[in-house]
């Protein structure tokens, strides 16, 4: 015989409707409900880094939480990238990817650790820049034609530095080295920012650099811009010619930023973050920092990050090959 009273019952059945209901208000829980994690690739001071916290700051207003840059630099962004690859993908760690890391380095390096469009969920493309050839004062050269006639008559004496191997201010390097054919060596280094320091010190002739830790160097006096490696003018450097005005047919090298997540992420969640960067590429401010960087907006469906890459990657193979460059 049941014994257990009305009122007893009446209790239970309560305590089994809030046990079932509790998990799916925790799931329905509004996201984002805690910090943001944004992996920059790259160190502190260069192009990525001042991307990833002006991002960062504008995503946290607008989601609400706080998104917090950690700098994971290293092997060319492989590093940061693999990081995020291993990260949850709960939508709490979003990454600032760049074509140097996922459209170049596969063809740099034989051992990936991770996959540049299997392993990540893209969310959106958010800058893109060309770069700027600067040398060192002391470089008896204020031309591109006077910078290669000075490499052609001394053969593997001068050198040029880069943000690392594969890095753009790399790959820009060895076009030019082929373009012109001249032989220049190549001083890899963990960023550009680390790159156009060395520079000032003398230390290096030349770096094709972002213009991020160019542009205060140049406004300094401390080196001389030759040429833009973009097809059009900089607006940052209006009285600088292009590679292409300086005698170098067709040349254009640049290179471009995305944010990606996990794979696996939530659709919901990549979508989110997409809806509210097309709201922070519209920002005035957002717009006036991005051109004193000397970098254009964009703004993209996630679709176009893998299309990008996959029509990119055989074109910098072609690249490569014709510089004599290859996979260690």
């Amino acid at each position: 015989m049941n014994t257990t009273s009305p009122s007893r019952r009446t209790l239970l059945r309560s305590l089994l409707a809030l046990t079932c209901v509790a998990p799916l208000a925790h799931a329905q829980a509004p996201y984002p409900n805690r910090p943001i994690r944004f992996i920059a690739p790259f160190p502190p001071g260069g192009t990525s880094d001042v991307l990833a916290r002006l991002l960062a700051q504008k995503l946290s207003e607008l989601l609400g939480q706080t998104v917090a840059v950690d700098n994971r630099a290293g092997a060319s962004g492989n590093i940061g990238h693999e990081a995020a690859a291993k990260a949850a993908p709960d939508g709490y760690t979003i990454l600032l990817s760049n074509s140097s890391t996922v459209v170049t380095n596969p063809h740099l390096f034989k051992k990936m650790p991770f996959d540049p469009v299997g392993d990540f969920a893209p969310i959106s493309m958010v800058a893109s820049a060309g770069q700027v050839l600067v040398v060192h004062p002391s470089v008896a050269a204020t031309n591109l034609a006077e910078v290669t006639a000075l490499a052609k008559a001394n053969p593997d004496k001068l050198n040029f530095g880069s943000g690392g191997k594969g890095i753009q201010s790399h790959i820009s390097g060895e076009m030019y080295k082929s373009a012109v054919g001249v032989d220049i060596v190549h001083i890899p280094y963990k960023g550009t920012i680390q790159a156009v320091t060395d520079l000032v010190a003398g230390q290096i002739q030349m770096v094709f650099s972002d213009m991020v830790p160019a542009m205060p160097q140049i406004k300094a006096g401390k080196l001389r811009p030759i040429a833009v490696t973009s097809i059009q003018r900089s607006a940052a450097l209006p009285d600088v010619p292009t590679m292409i005005e300086a005698g170098i047919p067709g040349f254009d090298s640049g290179v471009w930023w995305s944010i990606v997540a996990p794979k696996g992420t939530p659709p919901e969640m990549i979508n989110r973050i997409n809806a509210e960067l097309a709201k922070v590429m519209q920002m005035p401010d957002v717009r006036e920092t991005y051109a004193k960087l000397g970098v254009t907006t964009q703004h993209s469906t996630p679709a176009r990050v893998i299309e990008t890459i996959r029509a990119e990657s055989p074109v910098m193979a072609r690249i490569l090959k014709a510089a004599g460059v290859e996979a260690e």
